[in-house]
């Protein structure tokens, strides 16, 4: 049972000098706008170019859906507390909903990338039976799995995290609701809490990054097989893409979640980097390191012209 007097939170916002406030929200707005708009671009790239619908882009739809909402989770709320001096302020259900949806799309991009790696080692190593092996029905199935697993994973985090009594101070030393900083604030022991996040979050993170090493030593295995020079360096460009935006996305989380103790000021500092780097980091890795996409744009582009002369 939740014996919860709190009833609204107060978010302190990300550590810097209070002169830095207009510059900070300057830069963080325009790249809000950028990954969104960025995003919204790769969702369109691929639902109107029939020569990227495969696979692979179709992960790349979830990522991008993802990626643009998980943004959105984070950085308002941050661009306020930059914006107002109450801009922090945050309901006890609002927290709630922050933490689940946070923990639910970070938790499924994490499946995601496990699949993606999946589907780029059976593309590379299975080519004469990859469209049997990821069929659109696979695809369908892999897809939902992730996004199941990910609202699972969360549901356990966020009920773990405020099924404790908060009755005392209510401000969290963070620009977001995330459990390490919340449960400082709980008035009761939280070290049976924080074993159980700590172990459920580092066998998800853990596993799907073994995972992911694992399919990626497979496939630097195949590469090397490939008779071509041209064919070795398409399969690496291929796969250099996904291994740049995974290593951004988990090497942040795992220094926050998954070292012993934490510091808030640095845990603030890293969390920019999976919250909002990352979402615009997929976009520019995608788009200018692969050549079908930069091609879809260019016909995209070319449709464009014809409309407006037309």
């Amino acid at each position: 049972m939740n014996l919860s007097l709190v009833t609204s939170f107060f978010l302190t916002g990300l550590p810097h000098p209070p002169e830095l406030d207009s510059t900070l929200f300057g830069i963080f707005l325009l790249i809000y706008v950028l990954t969104v708009l960025g995003n919204l671009l790769i969702l369109l790239l691929i639902r109107l170019d029939s020569h990227l619908h495969t696979p692979m882009y179709f992960f790349l739809t979830n990522l991008s859906f993802i990626d643009m909402w998980f943004s959105t989770v984070t950085v308002p709320k941050m661009l306020m507390t930059l914006l107002l001096p109450t801009g922090g302020a945050i309901s006890f259900g609002g927290c709630v909903a922050q933490l689940y949806s946070f923990h639910f799309l970070g938790s499924t991009e994490c499946f995601l990338y496990t699949v993606m790696s999946y589907d780029r080692y059976l593309a590379i190593s299975y080519p004469l039976r990859y469209s049997s092996l990821m069929s659109g029905r696979t695809c369908a199935v892999l897809a939902t799995g992730t996004w199941l697993s990910g609202s699972l994973h969360s549901a356990v985090q966020t009920t773990l995290t405020f099924r404790l009594p908060y009755c005392g101070p209510n401000h969290i030393q963070h620009y977001f609701c995330d459990a390490p900083p919340i449960l400082r604030l709980a008035c009761a022991d939280t070290s049976a809490n924080e074993m159980v996040i700590f172990v459920n979050i580092g066998v998800v993170a853990s596993g799907c990054f073994l995972l992911i090493v694992l399919s990626y030593v497979s496939i630097v295995g195949s590469i090397l097989r490939i008779r071509t020079s041209e064919g070795r360096r398409r399969a690496f460009q291929t796969c250099a893409s996904h291994c740049i935006v995974v290593l951004c996305f988990f090497g942040p989380g795992i220094f926050i979640y998954l070292r012993p103790g934490s510091k808030e000021v640095m845990d603030g500092i890293v969390a920019v980097f999976y919250t909002v780097l990352t979402p615009l980091l997929n976009p520019v890795v995608y788009t200018l390191r692969n050549k079908e996409v930069r091609k879809a744009v260019v016909k995209l582009k070319g449709k464009i012209v014809h409309v407006q002369s037309n």
